[in-house]
């Protein structure tokens, strides 16, 4: 069992920055692949950005050159750098777990574990 708590989220004006942090419980975390998620209301949830166990990343074309994806896994935990934030970046951004720690990106039903979401709102 993993436990995911995020933070980090808040209120930021466009072209600003946020960090967003997904602390992890458990002694396996290293060989977890990790992803960031996204949702707005009416919408699907969305993958932003996704990193295995050996540091492969992945990013959705929209967030590429403005968002980050890194891990710690002495401290278990990833996560997610933010930077030319955009009023359409405005969403709840999820932390997710996979046991498949090789796979880079899944659809989000496939995930194994979830953290609660933080609100990460983009003003214009």
């Amino acid at each position: 069992q993993v436990h995911l708590v995020e933070s980090g989220g808040g209120l930021v004006q466009a072209g600003g920055s946020l960090r967003l942090s997904c602390a992890a419980s458990g002694r396996t975390f290293s060989t977890y692949a990790m992803a960031w998620f996204r949702q707005v209301p009416g919408k699907e949830r969305e993958c932003v950005a996704g990193i295995n166990w050996s540091g492969s990343t992945y990013y959705t074309d929209s967030v590429k050159g403005r968002f980050t994806i890194s891990r710690d896994n002495a401290k278990n935990a990833v996560y997610l750098q933010m930077n030319s934030l955009k009023p359409e970046d405005t969403a709840v951004y999820y932390c997710a777990a996979d046991k498949a720690g090789y796979r880079i990106v899944r659809p989000w039903a496939e995930y194994d574990y979830w953290g609660q979401g933080t609100q990460v709102t983009v003003s214009s």
